[in-house]
């Protein structure tokens, strides 16, 4: 049998009005007890009256309840508490799935492990790195930062070393923006990416693009919401594997040089790409995040990306850091700062990055040779044009292949399938044959 609480007790029970207070206070009446599973709550107009705040002010709190499945609605017949506890999930690395041994897995754009440089004497020499075993919260060895300075594409104030790229933005996200605001970031994106702002709340304003990067239409449009930050990776995409133009990078900028939106550049591939490093940082340096990751090229178990900007940016994402590790470990750090200056590892990378490459390519010219018209590019994958996604992935897994769709990275419609690449060594022709009989729907 369900209850049912008045506008009246509700009201009573909730001290803080803004969006937050209501959505944190309400979560703890549901986790109390106060408000069971089952509950239906008052009608939104009802309970803003008595709260005295907009219904808009009260919808936008609960869709933060929504968001972590504790309240659901049934159309016309209301709101009603459907759990007690929220467990963050990331949505669309969370639904991967196990495909089993047997098939043919193209769904995860990482490294091929017998093209990274060896780590054992990195590490031998990280295990006497500057100031090793201090509790002293620093935030990046300054034999890293020596390092990183020799190629970084402008001269920045202040560096951070992160536990890895997707740290360094889940990091920034939760230090720089509140839940509710608005936040820019290409379409099609990183899916993690997109974990990340819907886990932080935050309102997704999708920027479109083409070959040579974010649409400056679209960004013009984008920047009507008043984004706190545009999130893009300029120098190659990692899901299409495209690099924005030099044209295209001025033209973001003129769009950008009056606002005062945050600009989060991120390299995730890396060195990886042959393509150069550019950034908006020289221009832009109180408000430039630009953040530089060496999972892909150095290896995951370091654990390790850098990121710059001002010194009060970095202020402040040190201080949210402070919640929880505070420094990221000091023999990682020093670690990579010996392969940065090791000539094998460099050498071992200009492999990796053709073999990357030639892999990439082999697959994108059976496709074109197929009709099937991907984009050549860089990286880690491709990005495949299909008439259904849905037909698509039924057709590929009926062959023992396994791929992600390109809903994952958009929430704009889409009709792509993100193919991973960099471990597809053998078997690329009975790839591309089953992708060209997928990618086309009658």
């Amino acid at each position: 049998m369900s209850e049912e609480r008045d506008a009246k007790w509700f009201a009573s029970q909730l001290s803080d009005r803004t969006i937050r207070g209501i959505a944190l206070e309400t979560s703890a009446l549901i986790r109390a007890g106060a408000l069971p599973v089952g509950t239906k709550l008052p009608p939104i107009r009802d309970l803003a009256f008595v709260l005295g705040v907009s219904p808009a002010t009260l919808s936008e709190a609960w869709s933060e309840l929504r968001r972590q499945k504790i309240i659901s609605g049934r159309g016309r017949n209301g709101t009603w508490v459907s759990g007690d506890r929220f467990v963050a999930k990331p949505a669309r690395l969370a639904s991967v799935g196990d495909y089993g041994s047997d098939a043919l897995n193209l769904t995860a754009a990482v490294p091929d492990v017998r093209l990274l440089p060896k780590l054992e004497a990195a590490m031998a020499y990280g295990a006497s790195a500057e100031n090793l075993n201090s509790y002293e919260r620093s935030r990046i060895l300054p034999e890293l930062e020596r390092e990183v300075r020799k190629t970084w594409p402008y001269e920045p104030e202040a560096f951070l070393a992160t536990n890895g790229g997707y740290n360094a933005v889940y990091t920034l996200i939760n230090a720089l923006v509140m839940p509710g605001a608005a936040v820019a970031i290409e379409d099609p994106t990183g899916m993690r990416l997109l974990d990340i702002l819907e886990d932080r709340g935050a309102r997704i304003i999708p920027v479109k693009c083409d070959e040579e990067g974010p649409l400056p239409a679209s960004l013009e449009e984008a920047l009507k919401y008043r984004p706190v930050a545009f999130i893009f990776q300029p120098r190659i995409h990692s899901v299409t594997g495209q690099s924005v133009s030099p044209a295209r990078m001025a033209s973001l900028t003129e769009i950008l040089r009056d606002k005062d939106t945050l600009i989060v550049e991120d390299d995730g591939i890396a060195d990886i790409s042959a393509a150069p490093r550019h950034s908006m940082g020289h221009l832009f340096p109180d408000r430039v995040i630009h953040i530089l990751s060496y999972s892909k090229t150095h290896g995951p178990d370091l654990r390790l990306a850098v990121l710059s900007s001002s010194r009060a940016i970095i202020d402040q994402i040190q201080s949210y850091r402070s919640f929880s590790s505070g420094w990221t470990s000091r023999i990682l750090q020093a670690a990579a700062a010996w392969l940065l200056r090791d000539p094998a590892t460099a050498s071992c990378l200009d492999h990796a990055r053709r073999t990357y490459r030639e892999r990439r390519a082999g697959l994108i010219d059976a496709l074109r040779e197929r009709s099937v018209d991907a984009w050549h590019g860089e990286g880690l994958c491709a990005w495949v044009p299909v008439s259904s996604e849905p037909f698509a992935m039924v057709t590929l897994a009926a062959r023992g292949i396994a791929v992600h769709p390109g809903a994952k990275f958009s929430i704009l419609p889409s009709s792509h399938l993100r193919v991973a690449t960099a471990n597809l060594s053998e078997r690329c022709d009975e790839v591309a044959d089953a992708i060209a009989l997928a990618a086309v729907h009658t």
